[in-house]
This record gives structure tokens, C-alpha cells and sequence, in this order.
């Protein structure tokens, strides 16, 4: 019986229900899934070595000829080994198996076999360990260039390696080809069995590249494909039409904007006066002024009758938000209000009666804003800070409550990225950068130093502390861990926030007034610390990154990071932006007691800019795009081939290709578009509400 893409795995030899189950973890249930299982490393296993030529740094493969029967030893119980003894022209090599008793049967005196592992030399003795091996002449994992897959308990490289195999031989004919041929040739593409057969086994390394460049254009073309379509579908939605000029609003601020706010608030204004709805990404650097911006939003939506509700990652946060919203808006009539968890009973009981009757203008909140009971008389406008403290859905949620004509959705976020890569992340919102720092704004000094500078620091702590200002100082652990402790070895281990702080405030700063707050912490504790320190009853405060998003204290002039090389770039700069806030000289001091070159580099890069989009394209180089955003869910596919770092040329290439595919061909309607339709469908098919 012929094999197909869809014979399944257990219909295979050497493929039982006890190893199918183990297959599934990986998302391999028919021979074709294993086609779309794809390598994540390769091993060169073409070239053979002469015994005594074998590199000592690497693994190679060697030809040679088993010299005796393999002996097995039992060296106690559960742990037995294989000797084995092989030679060529050149020496002799003592192989050694671990565990592997059946090689004793298998492995034949005088028969040659292909050994593939590290050859490890002490003056003329050669000896490997658990090489892989087979026959000469076999060429099933030697004499190629050998796929590494990624593996779950109970399978074996060999296993996958071996599926693959009968999957490219019996396949391949036949594989829909979702890349129109024109767009191909284009973009100078080899067809979909080529790339399928050369990512898992290349003849060459130049096969490889050019199957996996194919692959890789498939995945970020389907993607940005089902992203284009997603943004043309909300730009079709009507959507109110909010007028409300910018230079009107300017001449309330206390201030004069700068050219970047200026240029965002004006691509505001033409979104709400389009009569489609607004779904706009604000992305501005620390301390850029985005507040400001989002104030032109509910100043406009309040003088156009509607509502706007405002959703911060943290009541710390709303509540500093409803304090400088309303300062800066009730002067021009704007009704704002603050709903938090906090608010309860009668005071909640009011406050939900005032906005569904249309008595308030602006709420500010946290997701108690989208929580049932909360109905509004005309919401309009929607505005969620720190975009990526909040969840897609959480955002349609939010979105949901202005009825029938869907609200304009502005989204704020501090977060520098590179443009491009902002524009997959963000891919159904219009991006507007503030990339300018409001003038009076004085930029951060940085440092770095070492260990040795340990008690020098403590010293500028009093200064500042004497001075009046405020500190934070900054840890990546919570507990104490396993290592020395701080007293034995200070610097060695991981400063840990409460053995930390208990330490400073007893021993270091016994004169001064110390707290603490980590992500452990429950919200009230946490909120209160933080609370404390913002009305000035702390002098130094001592954190995890729970204060990376955190509150305005103008009065905070100094960031410690202990143990700096274990943050990247992007979120030092983050921590970095809680100083600096107010009128005081500010500095952000960076400690390692690392060694490590490439560390220091990155640390110094940060030393020399204040620049957070720099910075930014500096880490994503550096670390790719986790860092920038954490362990968080951005609402996008997980991608299987392709690498945002490394693959930034052609992500631009095949966004530029899908956005002109899907301006030619809105809903891929064509016959040559069809299988692409169904791909798009299927890669958003877990995040259904992206598409709906």
C-alpha cells in the first residue's frame, strides 16, 4: 500500500501506540506532519578522517574496521559498557558504549563501519564514546549532512531522522504549492518540493540556504498576508466621526508639545475625522510624552459627546494617570474618573450610575474597566497604556462595550522597537513614533562599574538620600538562592530583593528608610510600598522589574541595577526611564561582577546612548526579539522557520509583497490565491478573533 501525507505514524515500522503517543508531544501524527518538523541544527557528516588526522575539537567521521569481538563489562547495576576496538591504515581507536549491550550482536569482527563522534587523543591512544555508526556504505547518518531535530523523551534523532527520510522519498509529489508562481519567480523562490526535500536533507549547505530562504518568505508572506487583510478589514469598518483640531487642544497644555507629539496628535485627528475606526499604535521612548497625546484623544472624543475609557497595567499606575489626566483636562471641562478594584459599594455604585447616564467623560482604570456591570452611555474611544501588559482579547473586550459602531482603540506603549519589526507585532495597528524627548527633560548619566566601587556607591546613596532625593535599587531575584550568601561572597551571587533589602536597611543604610516590593508581593502590599515611596516615606526602595512600568517620581534621582548583565538592553533602558523624571541631575549606575567581554560591551553600549529606539536595534541584533518583549504572548502564530533577527531583509521583502498581493486581491478571492486563503486561515486559526 502506497505512503501518503496522510498514512499515519503508526502505520510505520519500528512506530507502536507506545511511541506514537510520544510522537503526538511533538505534533507529529501522519507521515506529512513530519515534513513540517523541521530541523533546528545540522551536522556536517560528509568528510572521512584517517584515525590519527581526526580533529581533537570537533566531531568528524572515521572509516575503519572492527579489530575483535566487542566485549561487555557490567560495571554495577544499570550501568554496563562496550569495548570495542577498530583500526585503519593509520592507528588504532577504543570505542566505548555506554548501556548499549545489543552492539555485541550486531557489530561484526572484520566488517568496516562509518563511526561518527569526537576523537579524543592522549599522546598515540585514540578513543571516542557513544559515536553514532552503520556500516560502510550505508550513508542512513553518515556520509550527509544530518538533520537535528528537536526531540521529547523516548524518541531518538535516529527515529525522527528515519520518518523524515521515508516522508521526502514518498511525499513530495504532489505538495500544494501555496506561493503563486509569478510572486516565485519574483522573488527568485524555488518551488515547495525542493524546500521541503533540502531542509531536511541538503546535499550542501547552499541547498540549505536556499530551502530555508523559501520557507522562510512562505511563513512571514502568509503572515504579514493575514495581517494586511486584518488591517484593511478594521480601516473598512465605519467608525465616528470625532473632529477636534490639535492647535486647539495645544493651547491648554502648560507646555509646548514637541514635533513628534505634534505629528502623532495630527495622525490622530485625521484617523477620527476618516469616519473609519482608528486602530493606532502611539510608540514613543520613556519620558517622551505620550500621556499627552492620549489627552488629545479623550479631550476630542469629550467635545464630540462621546466617552473614553483609559485601561493602565496597574492601579498604581491608573490612579497616577486619573490624577494628571484631570489636572490637565477639567480645566477644559472633561469630567474624569478613576474605577479600580479599589472602588467598592456605594462610591462604585455612583460611579457606574454617572457613566452609563453620560456624566463622565474619561474613566481611567485597570481591566475592572471591561468587567461586567460596567456600561457606558457612548463609548468612543479606547485607550489601553503599555499595550503588551494587555492580551488581544482583552483589548476587543474592552472594545466591545461601545455597541453597535465599534470605539477608535489607541494604544500606547513605551516599549521601543525596530519599525519594522513593530510593524508585525503591532501588524493590525498604524504606527506613529514620538521619538523626541520634551525640551527641560536632562538625559540620564550612565555608569558601569564593578564590585570595587561597592562602598564609593553606598556613599552617593547618602549623598542623594542627604540631598532629599530618592533611590531605587534594582535586583533580578526575589529569594535568597543556593550560592554563597551576600555577607561571604557580595557580588558573586544573584542580590536577591528581601535579603538585600533586609541587609541594607540593618548593616548598610541603618539611618536611612528602606523598602521593598516584588511581583510575589499581593497587590495591596505591593501598591502600598509603592505608594510610600511615590509620596516621599521611603528613602531607597529596593525591586525586582515589577517598578518597569511603574510610578512618576520626579523626586528620584538615582537607579541601581545589581547583577546588570543579567537584564537586556531594552529593559535596563526601561528601568533606566524611572529617573530622570523631574527637575534633578539623575544617574542610573550599572554593577557587574562579570567578567564576560561580550557582557561589558553590551553594558557599555547602553553607557553611550539615551537613545531607546538605538538601543533597542542594538538588543535585537544582540538577543533577537524575546527580550524586547519578555516571556509575554504578543497575540501573534508562533513562527516554525523563520528568525526575526536574522531574517529582517526578508521579512521587509515579503511584507512588501503581501501588502501589494493583498491590495490587488483583498480577500484572496482568485483561483491562484486559493490554497494561500486556506494557509492564512489555518496559521491564524488559534487566534480566530484576529480574523473575525
Amino acid at each position: 500500500m502506497p505512503l501518503t501525507r496522510e498514512t499515519p505514524l503508526t502505520g510505520l515500522p519500528g512506530v507502536g501506540p507506545a511511541r506514537a503517543k510520544k510522537l503526538e508531544k511533538l505534533g507529529l501524527h501522519t507521515l506529512g506532519d513530519t515534513l513540517e518538523h523541521l530541523p533546528q541544527r545540522y551536522e556536517d557528516r560528509r568528510a572521512c578522517c584517517a584515525i590519527a588526522d581526526a580533529p581533537e575539537d570537533r566531531p568528524c567521521c572515521i572509516s575503519a574496521v572492527v579489530a575483535a569481538q566487542p566485549r561487555v563489562s557490567f560495571v554495577r547495576r544499570g550501568l554496563s559498557l562496550v569495548k570495542v576496538r577498530a583500526v585503519d591504515g593509520t592507528g588504532t581507536v577504543f570505542i566505548t558504549f555506554f548501556n548499549q549491550d545489543y552492539i555485541r550482536e550486531v557489530m561484526c569482527t572484520g566488517q568496516t563501519y562509518v563511526f561518527y563522534g569526537t576523537v579524543e587523543r592522549q599522546g598515540n591512544l585514540f578513543s571516542m564514546t557513544n559515536p553514532v555508526f552503520e556500516r560502510e556504505g550505508s550513508s542512513r547518518f553518515t556520509g550527509l549532512i544530518m538533520p537535528v531535530y528537536p526531540l521529547t523523551a523516548g524518541i531518538s534523532n535516529n527515529l525522527l531522522a528515519g520518518l523524515t527520510r521515508r516522508a521526502v522519498d514518498e511525499c513530495l509529489d504532489g505538495l500544494p504549492e501555496v506561493l503563486p508562481a509569478r510572486l516565485r519567480k519574483a522573488h527568485q523562490l524555488c518551488q515547495i518540493q525542493y524546500a521541503r526535500k533540502h531542509i531536511h536533507y541538503p546535499a550542501s549547505f547552499e541547498e540549505l540556504a536556499i530551502a530555508r530562504r523559501r520557507l522562510v518568505f512562505e511563513e512571514l508572506f502568509i503572515l504579514t498576508c493575514g495581517l494586511a487583510q486584518l488591517k484593511d478589514r478594521r480601516g473598512q469598518g465605519s467608525g465616528r466621526v470625532l473632529a477636534g483640531e490639535p492647535e486647539a487642544f495645544t493651547a491648554l497644555l502648560p507646555f509646548a508639545p514637541t514635533g513628534a507629539q505634534r505629528r502623532a496628535m495630527e495622525d490622530i485627528a485625521g484617523d477620527l475625522r476618516s469616519g473609519k475606526v482608528m486602530n493606532r499604535l502611539v510608540q514613543g521612548d520613556v519620558g517622551s510624552g505620550k500621556t499627552a497625546v492620549a489627552a488629545y484623544g479623550a479631550w476630542t472624543a469629550a467635545r464630540n459627546g462621546v466617552q473614553c475609557a483609559m485601561m493602565a497595567p496597574t492601579e498604581l499606575l491608573a490612579e497616577q494617570h486619573a490624577r494628571t489626566l484631570e489636572r490637565l483636562l477639567s480645566p477644559a471641562g472633561v469630567r474624569v474618573a478613576l474605577l479600580t478594584a479599589a472602588v467598592k459599594g456605594r462610591e462604585k455604585k455612583a460611579l457606574l450610575a454617572a457613566l452609563a447616564a453620560g456624566e463622565i467623560d474619561l474613566l481611567v482604570g485597570t481591566h475592572a474597566l471591561f468587567s461586567e456591570g460596567v456600561e457606558y452611555r457612548e463609548l468612543g474611544l479606547v485607550i489601553a497604556d503599555e499595550q503588551h501588559r494587555f492580551g488581544v482579547a482583552q483589548r476587543s473586550a474592552l472594545a466591545e462595550k461601545g455597541g453597535v459602531v465599534p470605539p477608535h482603540v489607541l494604544v500606547m506603549s513605551a516599549t521601543p522597537i525596530p519599525r519594522t519589526l513593530a510593524l508585525i507585532v503591532y501588524g493590525d495597528l498604524d504606527v506613529s513614533v514620538i521619538n523626541e524627548l520634551p525640551p527641560g527633560r536632562t538625559p540620564v548619566k550612565t555608569v558601569l562599574v564593578g564590585e570595587n566601587k561597592r562602598q564609593s556607591m553606598y556613599g552617593f546613596v547618602r549623598k542623594q538620600a542627604a540631598e532629599g532625593r530618592q533611590v531605587y535599587i534594582v535586583c533580578p531575584s526575589v529569594e535568597e538562592n543556593g550560592g554563597a550568601g551576600w555577607e561571604d561572597a557580595p557580588g558573586l551571587d544573584l542580590k536577591a530583593v528581601t535579603a538585600y533589602a533586609r541587609e541594607l536597611s540593618e548593616r548598610v543604610f541603618p539611618d536611612l528608610r528602606v523598602g521593598f516590593v516584588h511581583g510575589r508581593l499581593k497587590s495591596r502590599e505591593k501598591e502600598a510600598v509603592m505608594s510610600s515611596f511615590a509620596g516621599g516615606g521611603l528613602d531607597v526602595l529596593v525591586s525586582t522589574t515589577v517598578i518597569e512600568v511603574g510610578v512618576d517620581v520626579p523626586n528620584a534621582s538615582l537607579m541601581i541595577i545589581e547583577n546588570a548583565e543579567r537584564f537586556g538592553l531594552s529593559q535596563l533602558h526601561q528601568l533606566r526611564g524611572r529617573v530622570g523624571r523631574g527637575t534633578h541631575e539623575s544617574w542610573c549606575v550599572l554593577v557587574t561582577s562579570s567578567r564576560s567581554e561580550t557582557a561589558r560591551e553590551r553594558l557599555k553600549a547602553l553607557c553611550a546612548t539615551n537613545d531607546g529606539f538605538e538601543i533597542a536595534e542594538k538588543d535585537f541584533q544582540l538577543r533577537g526579539p524575546g527580550d524586547l518583549f519578555g516571556t509575554r504572548q504578543h497575540g501573534l502564530p508562533q513562527l516554525k522557520v523563520a528568525d526575526f533577527a536574522a531574517d529582517m531583509e526578508l521579512l521587509k521583502e515579503a511584507q512588501a509583497a503581501a501588502e501589494e498581493l493583498i491590495a490587488s486581491d483583498p480577500e484572496l478571492k482568485k483561483p491562484s490565491h486559493r490554497l494561500l486563503k486556506r494557509r492564512v486561515r489555518e496559521l491564524f486559526e488559534k487566534h480566530a478573533e484576529l480574523l473575525n
